[in-house]
């Protein structure tokens, strides 16, 4: 009888801790829902330009693209070798 009793706490006590964390995450129902939509906003700055791919017409932030020697932005390295289309 003590173990069934245990048993029962134990479940109701990981039961609230996992209530718990989804009210911090922002989950579905409970005040934190709120909250959590704040958080999946990015940073305050400004946001990162656009460029497509000479080769593919694929769009990537420019920080992540690469240019050839005329300046022209592609999307991998393969493509900055095959060239413009």
């Amino acid at each position: 009888m003590n173990k069934f009793l245990l048993l029962i706490l134990v479940l109701a006590v990981a039961l609230g801790w996992w209530m718990l964390g989804r009210r911090r995450e922002g989950g579905p129902g409970g005040a934190g829902s709120a909250r959590g939509a704040s958080r999946s906003k990015p940073a305050a700055g400004e946001p990162a330009t656009m460029v497509a791919c000479n080769h593919c017409g694929v769009h990537l932030p420019q920080p992540e693209a690469q240019f050839d020697a005329a300046g022209r932005p592609y999307c991998s390295e393969a493509h900055r070798l095959a060239g413009p289309r």
